[in-house]
């Protein structure tokens, strides 16, 4: 398999599973790995290179050839999940423990979320009687949805007789991953004044600024 660690040749692979055996059997303590985890493994190793000695015989056979695909099918799958639960993301496991067994690094730091610092914009569509559509896009961008790093639109909004003076007069608040966001009223709300105004929020909830505010006739 592409970018696997476990190597694919039959002898590197026996010494690969044999070096990380003999480096993490006198440290179980030290890595909190129980015995009981590791005595079948060990099992295992001893068949397949067993089996492997066969295979190198200029007489072997096909069952021969057999066993030792067995065997090494029977270590490998042992191995991914032993090294899967008591050593890849195992704090007492240092990289330099890794290192040395010859498993791979996972970076533990993940990337920053950026704080979004550019403004939506809102097209509002009117059309659908007591329905208002916004569909919104970074601010400059010709394509609808929202920027990377960016999780979705926060909405503000409120039904006013008078524009707002500013955004906290709109205490209702609506959230959207996906462009376009509708809104739905009632039929005794028709011919009011729908104010919005967007800002962008990332996925650990930091938010950008504030856009302009926008105004609908509610069909």
């Amino acid at each position: 398999m592409a970018g696997d660690f476990i190597p694919h040749s039959d002898g590197v692979f026996l010494e690969w599973a044999k070096t990380l055996l003999a480096y993490v059997s006198p440290k179980l303590m030290a890595f909190n790995i129980p015995q009981e985890a590791l005595t079948p493994i060990q099992g295992l190793f001893t068949t397949y290179e067993t089996a492997f000695e066969a295979a190198q015989n200029p007489n072997r056979g096909k069952v021969d050839v057999l066993n030792k695909n067995e065997a090494k099918e029977a270590l490998t799958q042992s191995l991914r999940f032993f090294i899967k639960a008591y050593l890849t993301y195992n704090p007492a496991v240092s990289d330099t423990d890794k290192k040395n067994m010859g498993l791979p690094l996972h970076d533990s730091t993940r990337t920053p979320v950026p704080v979004p610092t550019t403004i939506p914009e809102i097209e509002l569509d009117s059309s659908i009687i007591r329905q208002v559509t916004a569909a919104f896009r970074d601010a400059g961008s010709k394509k609808r949805g929202k920027p990377a790093h960016v999780h979705g639109v926060e909405l503000r909004w409120g039904l006013l007789d008078n524009p707002p003076l500013s955004v906290e007069d709109l205490k209702n608040s609506a959230f959207d991953t996906a462009s376009p966001y509708t809104f739905t009223f009632d039929e005794t709300e028709r011919g009011k004044a729908l104010y919005i105004c967007p800002r962008w929020e990332n996925n650990k909830g930091d938010k950008g600024p504030w856009g302009e505010i926008y105004k609908a006739i509610i069909p």
